[in-house]
């Protein structure tokens, strides 16, 4: 199982929210890059990138960043954030990022993703946010009303390859992952699943490796220290 180290981008910093509240951000680091080469030391093999500010109001005010990130040191990326059209996908792509997360788009326009799919295949996956079992979108503002299940499955159904489920309630909070529906949309599908939110400890990473889960996305443990990256990329790998 990867471990995939967290960059969360606002206003060109390293910040992290709690349950995708903006009100809540902080920054966690003085330097992208330095925390970016930090993590490739760490043994990291791809760093997931979210464009906070892209996700709230579509802007692409930190691409710029990301493209420095994956020159000046080499990383492989994955980004979500603000991805609303093939144009967005095609820019992303441009900037050098191995892979794109379509989020709130993938629920309003589910036509983007086939047109995606069918063009790059699997350098496109899907982020679901859940609140409950029903998924969020625009920076997990609005309630689409749609359940997790049945959604992870309709885009399993147009070629996706990769689905990344957050579960709202826990991000941030360093409570554990949701492994009730993390193990629900195991069995629902076969599709890679890599899980985001509440990732703190060696023994959580244990659990979503019994549970069959393929990555799993760390953000806040790591910086705050309660997760040790080299450990828990071993562990995963073990």
């Amino acid at each position: 199982m990867k471990i995939l180290p967290a960059i969360d981008l606002k206003d060109g910093m390293c910040v992290r929210l709690k349950k995708g509240d903006y009100e809540t951000a902080h920054k966690v680091a003085e330097d992208v890059l330095t925390t970016a080469k930090g993590f490739l030391d760490a043994g990291a093999t791809l760093i997931h990138m979210v464009d906070l500010d892209g996700a709230k109001d579509g802007s692409h005010a930190n691409y710029n960043v990301v493209r420095e990130v994956i020159e000046k040191t080499g990383a492989k990326v994955e980004l979500g954030g603000g991805i609303r059209s093939m144009e967005d996908i095609d820019a992303v792509l441009a900037l050098g990022v191995s892979r794109v997360i379509i989020g709130s788009a993938a629920v309003k326009n589910p036509e983007l993703v086939k047109q995606a799919v069918d063009k790059y295949g699997d350098k496109i996956a899907v982020g679901i946010d859940a609140l409950g079992r029903t998924v969020r979108t625009h920076g997990w503002l609005n309630d689409s009303g749609e359940d997790y299940i049945a959604f992870a499955k309709k885009m399993e159904d147009m070629g996706v390859k990769t689905i990344i489920f957050t579960d709202i309630d826990k991000d941030g909070m360093l409570e554990g992952p949701n492994f009730e529906q993390l193990s629900e949309l195991r069995n629902a599908v076969k599709c890679e699943i890599v899980a985001s939110g509440g990732v703190t400890t060696l023994e959580d990473i244990a659990k979503l490796k019994q549970l069959k889960i393929d990555a799993a996305i760390a953000g806040k443990a790591v910086y705050t220290g309660a997760l040790d990256l080299v450990k828990a990329i071993k562990t995963g790998e073990e």
